[in-house]
């Protein structure tokens, strides 16, 4: 009869180690990630651009709300503004159309931005086709 009481309280200590250590490690993630982007040559300084973002915790009171191209050293090199979350559409891909960049940059960085933490998470790099 000991054997089965020590079993349970062996599980349910393992339960709440576990439950414990999830709530001390809470890992949501803060920002969202840009997870794929292609760029388009539109003429020779300009470019449209394919953006693919991920906000898995997308909500009408906090989302994704924008994506912008940056240059060297974070020039911001346009911006595309998202007025509405996509809670049911993850990840969702959007445009950036006509998006000057100065001859000399080879490639810019893609970023995403949440509505309440800003800029962050993970970026793209992307090779401008034909330089």
């Amino acid at each position: 009869m000991r054997q089965p009481i020590l079993f349970t309280v062996l599980v349910l200590g393992a339960c709440l180690a576990i439950f414990a250590a999830r709530a001390a490690d809470p890992s949501p993630q803060k920002y969202p990630d840009v997870v794929a982007a292609k760029a388009k040559a539109r003429g020779a300084d300009t470019f449209d651009f394919d953006v693919t973002v991920s906000s898995p915790y997308d909500t009408p009171q906090r989302y994704a709300d924008a994506f912008r191209v940056l240059g060297k050293e974070g020039t911001v090199l346009g911006e595309r503004i998202l007025l509405h979350d996509h809670a049911s559409e993850q990840p969702f891909t959007r445009d950036l159309y006509g998006v000057r960049i100065p001859r000399d940059i080879r490639t810019v960085t893609v970023q995403a931005r949440d509505q309440k933490f800003g800029y962050g998470g993970k970026t793209v790099e992307v090779a401008l086709p034909g330089r």
